[in-house]
Order: C-alpha cells, then structure tokens, then sequence
C-alpha cells in the first residue's frame, strides 16, 4: 500500500470519530442540560523533504520550501463547551435550571457497588419514596441530588415544595412552611478535564496521573438557579449539520484516494505481466 493510501486510511479512521461525536451531538439535541462536544484535529508526523534550493525560490514566498509529506490527521482532543443553553420555563416546582456557565448539581450514582460523585447540568429533579414516609431529591434516573449535608431527604405529605434562587428548599404543611434542604452547585474550573459517563453525566478523572489536585478542576461556588425552568441542550443545529456535510466530504475524498490508489496499482501489475 503506498504512503498516500495509508495517509487516506488513517484520516478516514479519524474522520468516522469525528461523524460519531457529530451524531451524539445530534442525537442530543433535545435532552435537557446537554452540552456539545466538539472535535479538534491535529497533524501526524510529517517528513520535509527541501527539494528546492535554489536562494531565489524563497523570494515572495509564503509557505516553507520543499514538500511536506505527512502520514495522516489524527484527533487531537474532543473539547466540552459548557456555554448556556436557553431557558424554557415548565412550571413545574422541581425543574431547575442553572444561570451560569460552568455551573454544575452533584449527584451520587452507585455503579457495580461503588458509588462516585459526578456532575450535571440537567436540573429535571424528582421525589423518590423511601422507608418511614420520607422521600428523596433524585434525578431522573433515580440517583440522588446531593446537598449540602449530602442526601436531601425529608417527611412526605406536604402541601407544596419551591426552589428557592439561592438552592433552598422548602415544603409548605397547612399553614406552616418548612426548609427541608440545601442544594450544592460547583463549578468546573478546567472543564475540559471533565470525562463524560453517560446519561448527561461527568465524573473526574485520575487527577494524580494528569498532575492535578481536585480543587484546581472543580471548585464550591454559591447557588444560582432558577426555578420551574429547564436548560435546552446548547447544540447549535446549523453548526452541526455543517460540521456533517464537510466531514463526510473528507471521508468520500480519502476514500476515493484509496480506490484510485488501488485501481492504479492494479494497472501497473496488469503492465508488470
């Protein structure tokens, strides 16, 4: 196979990661509190070979001498935007929606035994019921909102529940009204560093191994919410779909490449014989 098929193969590779993380973010673009994730290619090693030496070849000229010959494009990194997405008011007394950038809930999501924090900018919460008449925060998958004494829980059978703006939580029985917890926000200080898990959720990486303690990438900040609001995913469906067009053009280019590299090969070995 010659360098310029291998060159094709590795890009088309590369590219089929870029159409996935563009369909994720399709897929996504009606789930509440989702945040885009975009790509960022970057050169594979290439060899410079000076073929023109000639002083008078520089004069004027805006690109290096020579012919770079390169082995393909790989994906550098896949970056997480956690710009705002719009608000969209529900009505609904446990829908929150977080009004600053970076803002993320804590919640607790047990996995093969083991529980772990992770983070999230869906604020669609629910009352999960628990033993003695008490009922949980969760989210929609049933993990539980944590507060600022961990688990939020507290008595069932009360008139009526509110967010406050600041996280506060309060229930109203009879004439008499209640507050029954404290939500916790924090935000991503490097949110590139984020790792997503699934179902709109982000968990910390191995900060040790990255040279990295955890209050250089995730730090307490005070509560912001609004309340009987969801956020909207944040994916911009114009981009996206450009994004789409021009990816799939440059995977059919470098396929075409191999195909042509291909059919050339076989003429020279039709001409060999």
């Amino acid at each position: 196979m010659s360098r310029t098929m291998i060159q094709a193969a590795v890009s088309m590779n590369q590219l089929q990661q870029k159409l996935d993380l563009i369909g994720n973010n399709l897929a996504n673009s009606q789930t509440t509190g989702y945040k885009a994730r975009n790509a960022d290619f970057s050169s594979l090693l290439f060899q410079q070979i000076n073929n023109m030496t000639d002083p008078a070849n520089a004069e004027g000229r805006l690109t290096p001498d020579g012919v770079r010959v390169g082995s393909g494009a790989k994906l550098g990194s896949v970056n997480l935007d956690l710009s705002l997405g719009a608000l969209k008011e529900t009505g609904r007394a446990l829908d929150v929606a977080l009004t600053q950038p970076n803002h993320l809930f804590q919640i607790a999501v047990t996995e093969n035994n083991v529980t772990e924090t992770r983070y999230t900018r869906d604020g669609s919460f629910y009352l999960s019921p628990l033993e003695n008449n008490q009922v949980m925060l969760t989210t929609k998958d049933g993990d539980p909102v944590m507060g600022v004494n961990g688990q939020i829980t507290f008595a069932d059978g009360f008139d009526d529940i509110q967010i406050a703006e600041n996280g506060q939580i309060t229930v109203r029985r009879g004439a008499n009204t209640e507050v029954v917890g404290q939500l916790t926000v924090v935000e991503a200080v490097r949110p590139r560093l984020l790792e997503a898990t699934g179902n709109n959720n982000f968990r910390l990486p191995d900060l040790a191994a990255l040279g990295f303690n955890q209050a250089e990438v995730i730090q307490d900040v005070p509560v912001s919410v609004k309340s009987g609001t969801l956020e909207a995913s944040n994916v911009n469906m114009a981009k996206e779909l450009t994004e789409l067009i021009t990816t799939q053009r440059a995977y059919q280019f470098n396929a075409r490449t191999i195909s042509m590299g291909d059919q050339m090969s076989g003429l020279i070995n039709q001409l060999r014989s």
